[in-house]
């Protein structure tokens, strides 16, 4: 490995270039390898630049093959190593010492670390009387704090963040430079006397009388507002966030009714674990993600008696979204606040999250009575991460703080590919960048039926080429023909000449469970289960409820859910009962419907509805186009409990609220054969097979006629469907002639975010012997879309024997 040489009778140097890659930059790794190298006697240099770390290291060869392991066993704890290469080089003078060198502006590689939520240390600090940063709102060192949100380029140096306006103080330029200080190049680091400030407005600038509020500082003073019911806006992390005290009804039903959003659950802060665990269970693996560098909103079940809280918070849900503070400004805001506070994005309904001071002050005066403001610019928007942990294991929901963008190492084969910017979807976008055997999936952005949403998009694409500096060579998009990511796609195409690929939604749902779980490029095939809303299928059709033999280069459609009308189109999505009526005339018809279930008080709702024009739309197929719809079947089973019938008020309402409804003890004591029951018959022409749910529709409605609890009837249905989800994968998992049986399953889409499914069909399939791959660094939904479009788009690009030997 190294190139020796004689000193005295029996000591032999080595020198070695060591290059390290992976998340090795902005999080401590070089001052860890200067002190690695001053333990072992080593000398040399480090330094960052657009590979990872670049270390010269000279010693005995015991001495380098220590420093080697210490570097992955002592990496710091926001460091994420993917490779070390070693190679030899020329020896280093005898008087040489080891130092950290300036950093290298060469082609860009590595990565761009997440922001990090407050280390125990800071913590500490900001809460120590004698410190000199006691109650300073922006402590940070190597640890912990912001990186994403500051970074405007790479290496990763304070002149190429938004802190190089505020110059180091002496006392914090002695820490930067000081190798033994877990502040050595820290870039963000700050005090009160160096770095941003915080200060407390009102909405309409009159002064407000601190000393009134408290005897201590801005901070502490919007605490009591809080306290006294006032909805306050934070300049947080990675945008603006409203808040206020989770347990007054009358200000949560305000801040719902200011911001437009009707029912959508509001996300929770809490000072400290114990308080959250008095409204919720947690265990371990909950508490881990709680109290994690990440610092994710994460889903939890809420106990059945708690302390107050407004019931507008969650309506209709047993779980809360609970997050601990992130940034020291959290922690010293709520240090006083013993009930939760409700922390939701700052902005207008369906509108990015504000980030500059003047944006937030016009748009949020109408929301929020008092801003806490700083001073320290937000380089991009970067919303909350949603997280749940389900069967043991932390799975993202909503891939953000935190996390992103956090590069993921791609399987086997994929080395060779060419660069290339895959675009997402419409809703819960994300766009990935691909090449050198890894992937960039951005930071959630949202759905972009928004125009300030999309708009956002188009900068975000920008940005993130300028920030890994890669010039795609290649674009993929969904095969939606009316997706904005799918039209601005084409049009770059065509603008710049480059090579498109259009990729199947569903298709792409399963590559990226296959990527995320390391299935090599050459793998061969497994089945793919990918259910959700809607997908734009190849034969033009709307998918959504699809069993696909999949590979990264192709798929087969193996079996589907039956095709029922979107009465109304998009409508349908946002008005469940549509749903059910369309699910009723395909499975029965009125006359029938009227025969059998006229005392229901479903038939009198249904029957007010102007069916003439209904029925009309449905004979003539009148905007009412068939959908393999999982996500439309939930909705319809919702309805006809009576949950969200005339409308949903956020995507996926009736669905989410379907599954909070369930009977545990029903779903777990009761046998299958009390499940609703579906059948697999095969549709006319095609022969393909697919799920019918004509039993279950006379089982439920037969239900609702014996008036058994709704929350029975959730469990039935998700029983049942798990049952012929599973049943669907033993059919259509036998191979046939040349083709061998697909015993690895792979399980996507936003339907599979439904913890109750998931664990039925997980299950099952696990004791039938199947290897089932599922989501957990990726979300399932299609904040995932990017990576999927992007490894098909890349395997389409590699010939087979190339990308082998990648």
């Amino acid at each position: 490995m190294s190139r020796p040489q004689s000193v005295g009778d029996s000591m032999l140097l080595s020198a070695e270039l060591i290059r390290v890659r992976g998340l090795v930059q902005g999080v401590g790794f070089r001052p860890t390898v200067w002190r690695l190298a001053r333990r072992y006697g080593l000398r040399g240099s480090v330094a960052n630049d657009g590979d990872g770390v670049h270390i010269h290291v000279c010693g005995t060869a015991s001495a380098l093959e220590a420093f080697v392991v210490g570097l992955r066993c002592e990496a710091p704890l926001l460091a994420r190593i993917d490779s070390i290469e070693r190679h030899p080089a020329p020896l280093l003078p005898p008087d040489a010492e080891f130092a950290i060198a300036a950093s290298n502006s060469t082609e860009v590689h590595t990565g761009v670390a997440p922001d990090a939520a407050t280390c125990a240390d800071c913590l500490q600090e900001i809460f120590d009387p004698f410190a000199r940063r006691f109650r300073y709102p922006f402590t940070n060192c190597t640890h912990c704090g912001p990186r994403l949100s500051i970074v405007e380029a790479i290496p990763y140096d304070r002149a190429t963040t938004t802190m190089r306006a505020f110059a180091l103080c002496p006392a914090c330029r002695a820490e930067y430079t000081a190798p033994d200080d877990r502040r050595f190049h820290a870039q963000p680091i700050a005090c009160y006397a160096c770095g941003p400030r915080a200060w407390l407005e009102r909405y309409d600038h009159a002064p407000i009388a601190v000393e009134a509020l408290t005897t201590l500082d801005d901070v502490d003073a919007a605490c009591t507002l809080l306290q006294r019911g006032h909805l306050l806006a934070i300049k947080g992390l990675g945008g603006f966030q409203i808040a206020c005290d989770a347990s007054n009804e009358t200000t949560v039903a305000a801040l719902r009714q200011k911001k437009r959003r009707e029912g959508k659950p509001f996300a929770l802060m809490a000072r400290d674990l114990e308080l959250i665990q008095r409204y919720c269970h947690v265990d371990c693996a909950e508490e881990t993600l709680l109290r994690g560098p990440a610092a994710p909103i994460v889903l939890l079940n809420r106990r059945a008696e708690t302390p107050l809280l407004a019931a507008s918070v969650a309506p209709g849900l047993n779980t809360l979204g609970f997050m601990l503070p992130n940034t020291p400004l959290h922690h010293l805001l709520l240090r006083r606040m013993n009930r939760p506070i409700v922390l939701t994005s700052g902005n207008r309904a369906s509108e990015p999250q504000c980030i500059d001071n003047d944006d937030a002050r016009e748009k949020l005066s109408g929301i929020a009575e008092f801003f806490l403001l700083h001073n320290r610019p937000i380089a991009r928007r970067v919303d909350d991460s949603v997280t749940r942990v389900v069967l043991g294991v932390p799975r993202v929901l909503r891939r953000a703080r935190g996390y992103a963008p956090a590069t993921l190492l791609l399987p086997a084969g994929f080395g060779a590919a060419p660069p290339l910017l895959a675009l997402g979807g419409e809703l819960k976008n994300t766009f990935c960048l691909l090449g050198n055997g890894q992937a960039v999936l951005s930071h959630h952005i949202g759905d972009l039926e928004d125009a300030a949403t999309d708009a956002d998009y188009r900068r975000a694409l920008h940005d993130y080429q300028q920030l890994f500096a890669q010039t795609p060579t290649r674009l993929a998009i969904d095969l939606h023909p009316e997706y904005r990511s799918s039209k601005l796609g084409r049009e770059m195409a065509q603008q710049h000449g480059m090579a498109l690929a259009e990729v199947q939604h569903h298709h792409a749902h399963v590559a990226a469970c296959m990527a995320e779980n390391g299935i090599g490029i050459d793998a061969g095939p497994v089945l793919g289960v990918a259910l959700d809303g809607l997908g734009y299928g190849d034969d033009g059709t709307l998918w959504g409820g699809e069993f696909l033999r999949a590979d990264y280069r192709g798929y087969t459609r193996l079996g589907t859910f039956k095709p029922v009308a979107l009465l109304g189109a998009a409508q349908a999505v946002y008005e469940p009962w549509r749903n059910l009526y369309a699910q009723l005339m395909a499975e029965m018809g009125w006359p029938r419907f009227v025969m059998n279930y006229a005392e229901l008080e479903l038939h009198a709702y249904l029957d007010a509805k102007p069916r003439a024009l209904l029925d009309g739309m449905l004979a003539r197929r009148i905007n009412s186009p068939l959908a393999s719809s999982c996500g439309r079947l939930f909705d319809a089973a919702a309805a006809a409990v009576g949950l969200c019938r005339d409308r949903v008020q956020y995507e996926g309402q009736a669905a989410i609220e379907f599954e909070a409804l369930v009977d545990a003890q029903t779903l777990h004591d009761e046998g299958d054969q009390l499940a609703y029951p579906f059948t697999i018959p095969r549709l006319p022409g095609s022969r393909l097979p697919y799920i019918e749910p004509h039993g279950v529709w006379q089982a439920l409605l037969g239900d609702l006629i014996l008036r058994t609890p709704a929350p029975v009837i959730a469990a039935r249905f998700h029983k049942g469907l798990a049952l012929a989800i599973v049943r669907m994968v033993e059919q259509v998992s036998v191979g046939t002639g040349s083709e061998a049986p697909l015993r690895t399953v792979a399980l996507s889409g936003g339907v599979f975010q439904n913890r109750v499914l998931f664990e039925q069909v997980e299950r099952r399939l696990t004791r039938l012997g199947f290897r089932v791959l599922s989501h957990a660094q990726v979300p399932a939904n299609d904040g995932g879309l990017a990576l999927g479009q992007a490894v098909i788009a890349a395997a389409r690009a590699l010939p087979a024997g190339l990308s082998a030997a990648a």
